[in-house]
């Protein structure tokens, strides 16, 4: 048989397709390129596997011009991309959701993060794709956004065909070739291959849809559980031997019976001091205040919720008074100037008694003790994408000290 005859995958027409695809979005070719093409005739369409397979029905190919299956490729390969099928398994577990019916929810949902804003400039839109606007939803949500906003019904009725594989929705199919099957890519393969079209759309942000450069940023800046990390790390500092550890006189030590005549202090262990430095200058936002005094809270609880441990210092260029925590909406955060957190940590150990830990929330563009305080420091970093000075186009501000926990904290975009 000849190329296009029933039965027959015409993959000359299929490659110059993708082909039409890497030219009108060159930051995708990596990707596009990685995938491997499997003939099968049980998939409707198109569809990929977690293992970047493509599997391709013949006769959809046959029926399709070029230019829409160039659409495809790329709608395709963008279920790779942004890890839906890694998302939809989270998203199962975490809602309970069971059974093919929820698993094409997360397919049309999927296709809608997709589908907004990926076709024009070049790209033409294929016959049947769903948009967001077809549910009459907004554009530029996640896929775990749109899951929470539609249900199945007569809206969708012509969407139940829809099926673009385990790599959409996390649900492996019949078709599939598993783990073990042949060209599939490793873990760190797939890893490679996102990390390219990352680098390639922050190269030209200007060319590449708004989607597309926030997935990006996400790739090159992964989400961390910030919060957790903030927490373990100053349980974890409070914990640690010899903090809040101190002799008394009040319970002799059991060692005493061997030595007669002698009492021994006992050791014994106290509950720990934090102090909580807030960077205040003119460079961190009311934003990051305000997130400042959420992790006050936080930190609080991780010392067993004993706010009359916990203090708070105010610091831009100089350091305020040490106010203890009551409520946190009644800690005046005043500043705005300069960045010195020097003073910060020399008005924090001048307090008595002196704080076991030393907790620092900032933007990291200060000067540092150059030697290590006689207590525990932990350091929540707020995050900047570049550090400058307007005053010193050469500034580069030092990074906190090797003595320092340093936990990045995370922005809005760390909510998925």
């Amino acid at each position: 048989m000849t190329p296009g005859q029933a039965g027959t995958l015409d993959r000359d027409k299929l490659f110059t397709a993708r082909l039409h695809a890497a030219r009108v979005r060159p930051y995708l070719a990596t990707a596009l390129f990685a995938l491997h093409v499997v003939e099968s005739r049980r998939v409707p369409t198109m569809a990929v596997d977690r293992h970047w397979r493509c599997y391709v029905s013949p006769l959809f190919v046959d029926r399709t011009p070029v230019e829409e299956l160039a659409g495809v490729w790329v709608h395709e390969v963008s279920h790779l991309l942004r890890d839906h099928h890694g998302r939809g398994d989270r998203v199962a577990r975490e809602r309970g959701l069971t059974g093919p019916g929820e698993r094409l929810r997360m397919n049309i949902a999927a296709d809608c993060e997709i589908n907004d804003d990926v076709f024009g400039d070049g790209l033409a839109r294929p016959e049947g794709v769903v948009e967001p606007c077809d549910l009459l939803l907004p554009a530029g949500q996640l896929m775990e956004d749109y899951l929470r906003q539609f249900r199945l019904g007569p809206r969708t009725q012509h969407l139940a065909w829809l099926d673009c594989g385990s790599g959409a929705d996390g649900l492996e199919r019949e078709w599939d070739l598993g783990p073990d099957g042949a060209h599939g890519l490793s873990p760190q393969e797939r890893d490679a291959v996102r990390f390219r079209v990352a680098e390639g759309i922050t190269a030209r942000p200007g060319n590449v849809p708004q989607g597309w450069r926030r997935w990006a940023e996400r790739a090159f800046h992964p989400p961390q559980p910030w919060r957790e990390l903030l927490g373990a790390a100053v349980r974890s500092a409070v914990s640690a031997p010899g903090v809040g550890e101190d002799y008394t006189y009040g319970r002799p030590s059991r060692r005493s019976a061997g030595v007669p005549g002698v009492v021994l202090p006992a050791l014994w262990r106290r509950p720990p001091r934090v102090c909580v430095i807030i960077d205040t200058s003119g460079s961190v936002s009311d934003a990051e205040l305000g997130s400042a005094l959420l992790e006050v809270a936080a930190i609080s609880r991780a010392v067993g919720g004993r706010r009359d441990l916990v203090t708070v210092l105010p610091c831009d260029a100089a350091a305020d008074v040490v106010r203890p925590l009551c409520r946190t909406e009644d800690i005046p955060l005043v500043g705005g100037g300069g960045t010195d957190l020097r003073a910060g940590f020399a008005r924090a150990l001048r307090d008595r008694p002196c704080p076991d830990v030393i907790v620092v929330l900032t933007d990291g563009q200060t000067p540092w003790p150059t030697s290590r305080p006689p207590c525990r420091t932990v350091v929540g970093l707020f995050p900047r994408v570049s550090r400058c000075s307007q005053d010193d186009p050469d500034y580069v501000p030092d990074s906190p000290p090797e003595w320092a926990r340093v936990v990045t904290i995370g922005s809005a975009s760390t909510a998925q």
